[in-house]
């Protein structure tokens, strides 16, 4: 039995496997065109849309990019420049201080010079006086004492002041042209 319904199938002609049946490629080709409709009219135009979002903010982003890129540029630049000018003002300030200072050391020693000048002269002066007034203080004990040994020696005492001061200031100019 076997033997003979396989010995029919083989009379029979058997379909080819890989060509399908001619209703299964119209419903295919119906469904093909149904899928193709709903994907040109619906999903493409919101695919192409949202390619388009994804494209300008993308091209927003960078545009975004450069310009921050470009304001860090001139950042940069901007704070280079002022750093430089800084260092410059700086330099100017360090010199001018150095200057400055050179004018308060040359300003203390005139100072201190006119100050010592001052103080040497006033000290002048005051020996001068101090010298004056023990010149006139010593000639008027040498001038007492002269008075008080001429008297003792002539044996009488002097009592004309007026006298005996012309007297002692003849002798003391005397001694003085003497040297």
């Amino acid at each position: 039995m076997l033997n003979a319904l396989v010995t029919h199938l083989a009379a029979e002609e058997a379909p080819n496997p890989l060509i399908p049946a001619w209703y299964d490629i119209i419903w295919s080709g119906l469904w093909f065109i149904v899928i193709l409709v709903v994907v040109w009219k619906v999903a493409l135009p919101r695919l192409t849309a949202m390619l388009d979002e994804r494209s300008a903010a993308i091209e927003g982003n960078i545009a975004k990019a450069d310009e921050a890129q470009k304001q860090a540029e001139e950042a940069l630049e901007e704070y280079t420049r002022q750093l430089a000018e800084a260092r410059t003002e700086a330099g100017e300030i360090r010199e001018a201080a150095r200057e400055d200072g050179k004018k308060i050391v040359t300003e203390a020693k005139d100072a201190a010079t006119a100050e010592a000048n001052r103080i040497t002269t006033a000290a002048h002066t005051q020996i001068e006086a101090e010298r004056q007034a023990a010149f006139v203080s010593l000639r008027s004990e040498v001038g007492t004492l002269a008075i008080d040994l001429a008297g003792n020696v002539v044996g009488e005492t002097l009592t004309d002041d007026s006298r005996a001061t012309a007297v002692v200031d003849r002798f003391l100019a005397d001694l003085e042209k003497a040297k």
